[in-house]
């Protein structure tokens, strides 16, 4: 199928959820289903974005004018995923700790509000990564009807753009607590830390980055750019930079990593 026949699988899809809550992020693929729910339900589509420790402020900003821009009433939960059991000590299956407890609250909103259904902006493509949260989605019961509709992630961006979606094209933002190791505590401190030092590199004009870090304070960070842009980042002068404003920040060890972003 073309991915304007995906789409309108998915407004049928949407339609036969009845009233539909989307957990909505504001990145690509769950503002696409946003605006498809509001597209197929009207207002028995509504918004509800979890509003974590591991969310950059940015992200919620951006979450808060998608939907004030299309119309949609949007809920914020105010989740410390810190408390839930387990997350902070970082275990390799953090991530479906972390979503189990969020969605358990994002359910729980959605009745309150007399939504029959959850639905989640998974799509074909996170099949091939490593997605420990997809777990608990399925175990839920939250749908994912962009996978359901077929929908690559290429797809999704061009079928946005041809909408006029303006965040077609924005980057990946995946959460703070993804940006520190395995096994090192996560700790409000440490992601207060990441969020400032990403937000003063993207401030210097790059599309994307991973601060990661590592160590008991979290103070070694290892910085990933697109490769498209590693060589000005590697630049004596922006590398400088970059190392000043995070040294301001905290960072006592922080090198560029030559390979480039990779998700994890």
């Amino acid at each position: 199928m073309t991915p304007d026949e995906k789409y309108e699988s998915l407004l049928s899809l949407l339609k036969g959820y009845g009233r539909v809550a989307v957990a909505f992020s504001g990145g690509v693929d769950s503002s696409l289903l946003l605006y498809a729910a509001k597209d197929a339900l009207g207002d028995d589509a509504i918004a509800i974005t979890a509003h974590i420790h591991s969310m950059p402020e940015w992200e919620l900003y951006d979450a808060k004018t998608f939907c004030n821009e299309y119309g949609v009433r949007h809920i914020i939960l105010e989740i410390n995923e810190l408390e839930i059991e387990g997350f902070s000590a970082n275990p390799p299956k953090r991530c479906y700790l972390c979503k189990s407890g969020i969605l358990e609250k994002i359910i729980e909103a959605a009745g309150k509000y007399g939504m029959e259904t959850v639905a989640e902006g998974s799509n074909l493509d996170d099949d091939h990564d490593y997605r420990p949260g997809f777990k608990a989605v399925k175990e839920q019961g939250v749908k994912s009807p962009l996978r359901e509709a077929g929908f690559t992630k290429a797809e999704i961006r061009q079928i946005s753009k041809s909408l006029g979606i303006s965040v077609w094209n924005k980057q990946p933002c995946a959460c703070l607590s993804s940006r520190i190791a395995y096994g090192d505590t996560i700790t409000d401190m440490k992601l207060r830390r990441i969020e400032k030092a990403e937000r003063f590199i993207l401030d210097m004009g790059f599309s994307l980055v991973r601060v990661r870090v590592s160590g008991d304070e979290g103070l070694t960070a290892c910085i990933e750019f697109l490769n498209s842009e590693l060589l000005r980042a590697k630049s004596e002068a922006v590398r400088q930079s970059i190392t000043n404003g995070l040294q301001e920040f905290g960072f006592t060890d922080i090198t560029i990593d030559p390979v480039g972003y990779k998700t994890k």
